[in-house]
């Protein structure tokens, strides 16, 4: 080091920028001036999408590997009688053993004799039809009347059929199985000869009260409806059965039910059947709705829920929306399951894909019927109803006269609640393909809520952010999730305590670093991801110290910056010819580059990561490469935020650093940024030369660019950060007493004085830095007569004796706060130089 640069380093008046060494809300004031500096950037733009479809347009599947968005929806798509689990006993296991064929030599000993066709294939057919009319009758509860059977003829049905239980062969004589159906009786069973008592219990089934004439009417005008085999000897058919079993349990009801039934729903279904106008159909589903719920009858319990289903299947074939929404309700009202259930949801996808519909949607309170599908339902036995379901509350959400009542009605709670559920599922397991589909629904649901405080509170309450990051862990090749995510964390992460949160989640940062190495070229997930880091990376020593020792870390983001800077180089141009593309939208590369730039400033204020960045010669470079090609003009946040990353990394004064080797360089490059009408930018490259000009070479180059004049020109400047920087630099400049003359050119003396009185009452730190370089400019001269003019020397004797007067000093601020803050610089800072500078004047 040369002897003046060891002069500069014991100088009193050497220019370094405190730092506060108090903290308090006031000190926002000083963290645009501190010497290293985080850097803040919007975060990425998500186009709307121009369709609502179930996956976008960016989305990685493949259509033949995702659920349909369009599909065609009709009456005939619902099942008329929904499968109902048949009541069966399991049957204990044989007592006897196999016997394995020890010998292959002694065929006799061993024979076994080939099976025989039964004696009478028809006698056989009747058996079977027997037993799967008792088995429908076992399903559908008690439809045999009591009186038929003693209390002594329970627990078992018995059938003599066509074949034997042994090795013999069948005979009709010998058959004889058993089988123990649970039924609707008190303890009570049947035992039944097969030749005479099925019979009588299957036309027992069948004489069942006569359908009215409104339930008739509707099973013939079914455009749709086609009868399954007969499974009775009488060859009834299935939908008749229903009808029959539908009014036969109607028989049980109370004579207050069956009124109401026959004087407030009835007529209803006839409208719903005779109507043809849309508008009388909607009236009509409205009032059919709330006399339902008036007497309780949503949901399974109600006895004529298949009939009336069956009525409304019909009414979906009717291309309305308003009435399609309408009939969502009532048939989710009444908790339909399996493929009825996905079509239902499939119904309401369809019509929230129109944004338009979104008031009727509202309207008709159908989210609150999606949301107890969601509550009630089994996820793994409904996946791909959720799928939809959940994919309508993604369209909803968009709507943000929706997104409050979707958040007020707890959708939040169950969205979490699905996430933990689907995280249980393991990679090898059969769920977890399908589930994949669900949660890309389901984070771009939770994507759209995010952005209501009260939805933020409710993640942190409910531990979603560690369970986002479980997701994304599992799901690490499932690029729409990942992306998904990371569009949550980056809003998330804008947000103190949300950012928190995630800091706290250990695992995060390797997560973001294998998903940048593993999906290098999907720009949205990348520029998201470095979005979040950079917001983490603002945010403590701590998070800067986490991500920094990741092993790798800085590898990933070099790689990173070299691919996009090469992107974006190739591509300027082609930006020449033509249209001039907007400044205000980077293109992706620069995106890339602007939110990667902002990482490695933030790193760079953790001493260990800053010293390791400023020897780095492919980071380095990387930078000076962005301001040798890029314009402040086309691109002013890459440019800007690329010289504080300099600034930031010239503050190191460490062994190979490459930021010093190449200071001359770099200054030069400046000198085009200063030369700009960017203010913004021009204060960035005065704080560089406010790191660098504590070296004699810059300082050399000052002068001789005669920078100093423009320096001295941003006095004039009615910006107080800027006025700071610029001085600062006029305050290095005067510690070599050869280049001290420089203030005697374009008044600089009348200008610190006047910048002295205008700020310094509000900025005792500004007010320290001009009475430092004045007390340079005045060393060893015995009077100050010579330097300053007498006009100047007696407004300087009057500041310095005001503002050195406490109680006129501090009385600018009532606010206590800014008070303290205030009396910290003023004391600490700026009293010892402007009382030793006013005994200087004054003597």
């Amino acid at each position: 080091m040369s002897s003046k640069n060891k002069k500069l380093e014991n100088s009193e008046a050497l220019y370094r920028p405190s730092l506060a060494v108090q903290k308090t809300s006031a000190e926002i004031i000083n963290e645009a001036r501190n010497a290293l500096r985080t850097l803040r950037t919007r975060r990425p733009f998500t186009p709307r999408e121009e369709q609502r479809k179930l996956f976008g347009s960016a989305s990685s599947r493949t259509p033949e590997n995702r659920p349909p968005s369009s599909f065609s929806l009709h009456a005939s798509s619902f099942e008329s009688v929904e499968p109902r689990p048949v009541a069966c006993a399991r049957l204990s296991p044989l007592d006897h053993k196999p016997k394995l064929l020890l010998s292959l030599m002694s065929n006799e000993e061993h024979h076994i004799p080939p099976p025989k066709p039964p004696v009478d294939l028809e006698e056989i057919g009747k058996v079977r039809n027997a037993r799967r009319c008792l088995f429908r009758t076992a399903s559908h509860g008690n439809l045999l009347n009591d009186n038929k059977f003693s209390s002594a003829e329970s627990k078992r049905l018995s059938f003599e059929g066509q074949a034997t239980l042994g090795d013999g062969p069948r005979s009709d004589e010998h058959f004889s199985a058993k089988l123990t159906v649970q039924s609707g009786f008190e303890d009570e069973a049947l035992p039944l000869a097969y030749e005479d008592k099925v019979k009588q219990a299957c036309s027992e089934m069948t004489e069942v009260a006569t359908p009215s004439q409104v339930i008739g009417k509707s099973d013939q005008d079914h455009p749709k409806r086609s009868g399954r085999p007969s499974s009775c000897p009488e060859n009834t058919n299935w939908i008749k059965d229903e009808t029959k079993t539908e009014n036969n349990l109607g028989a049980n009801e109370t004579e207050e039910e069956d009124n109401y039934w026959n004087t407030r729903i009835l007529p209803i279904l006839h409208e719903l059947e005779t109507e043809d106008n849309v508008e009388s159909l909607c009236h009509a589903c409205d009032i059919l709705y709330q006399a339902l719920e008036d007497r309780n009858m949503l949901g399974k319990r109600f006895k004529r829920r298949t009939l009336f289903l069956k009525t409304l299947y019909k009414l979906c074939d009717i291309a309305s929306d308003p009435l399609g929404l309408k009939l969502a309700k009532i048939i989710l009202g009444l908790k339909v399951n399996g493929k009825n259930l996905l079509n239902v949801c499939k119904l309401v996808f369809k019509i929230s894909r129109n944004e338009k519909n979104d008031c009727l949607i509202q309207s008709d309170q159908i989210l609150d019927s999606l949301l107890e599908v969601l509550r009630a339902e089994d996820l793994q036995a409904n996946t791909e109803a959720f799928i939809y379901c959940i994919g309508a509350l993604k369209f909803i959400s968009g709507n943000t006269s929706l997104i409050h009542e979707m958040v007020n009605k707890g959708t939040v709670e169950i969205l979490v609640q699905f996430m933990k559920q689907i995280n249980l599922i393991n990679e090898n397991e059969a769920p977890f393909c399908s589930s994949g589909h669900l949660l890309v629904q389901l984070t771009a649901t939770l994507r759209n809520l995010v952005d209501l405080p009260q939805s933020r509170c409710k993640l942190l309450s409910g531990g979603a952010i560690p369970e986002l990051c479980l997701m994304m862990e599992k799901r690490m090749n499932d690029k729409d999730i990942c992306t998904n995510v990371a569009r949550i964390f980056s809003k998330l992460s804008s947000f103190n305590d949300c950012c928190s949160a995630l800091a706290d989640c250990s695992r995060c940062y390797i997560l973001f670093l294998v998903l940048l190495n593993k999906h290098p070229k999907k720009q949205d997930l990348v520029v998201r991801v470095i979005f979040i880091l950079g917001n983490l990376t603002a945010r403590s020593n701590q998070a800067r110290e986490q991500f920094f020792e990741v092993e790798g870390s800085l590898d990933t983001l070099t790689t990173l910056f070299q691919t996009h800077c090469d992107i974006d180089s190739q591509s300027q141009p082609c930006q020449g010819d033509g249209e001039l593309r907007d400044a205000k939208h980077p293109s992706e590369a620069e995106d890339v580059l602007i939110k990667l730039v902002r990482v490695i400033a933030n790193l760079s204020i953790h001493p260990s990561a800053g010293a390791s960045l400023a020897t780095n010669h492919r980071f380095v470079e990387l930078l000076i490469k962005v301001l040798e090609y890029k314009s402040v003009d086309k691109c002013e946040e890459l440019v800007i935020n690329t010289t504080a990353t300099i600034n930031n990394l010239s503050y190191y004064h460490v062994k190979n650093s490459v930021i010093l080797e190449k200071k001359l360089y770099i200054a030069d490059l400046l000198i085009k940024l200063l030369m700009s009408n960017n203010m913004d930018g021009i204060l960035e490259a005065v704080r560089v030369f406010g790191n660098l000009s504590q070296y004699d070479e810059i300082c050399d180059f000052i002068v001789q660019r005669k920078v100093y004049k423009f320096m001295v020109a941003l006095l004039d400047a009615k910006h107080q950060d800027v006025c700071f920087s610029a001085c600062g630099v006029l305050l290095n400049l005067t510690v070599d007493r050869s280049r001290r003359t420089i203030l005697n050119e374009e008044g600089a003396i009348k200008k610190l004085i006047d910048c002295l009185r205008d700020f310094g009452p509000t900025d005792w730190q500004l007010a320290c830095l001009i009475c430092k370089t004045l007390w340079n400019y005045s060393e060893n001269i015995t009077s100050a007569g010579p330097c300053l003019e007498e006009e100047d020397s007696s407004t300087l004797l009057i500041l310095l004796a005001s503002f050195l007067d406490e109680e006129l000093a501090l009385d600018y601020n009532s606010d206590s706060d800014l008070r303290d803050y205030h009396k910290l610089y003023w004391e600490s800072e700026f009293k010892p130089v402007a009382q030793k500078l006013l005994h200087r004047i004054q003597n």
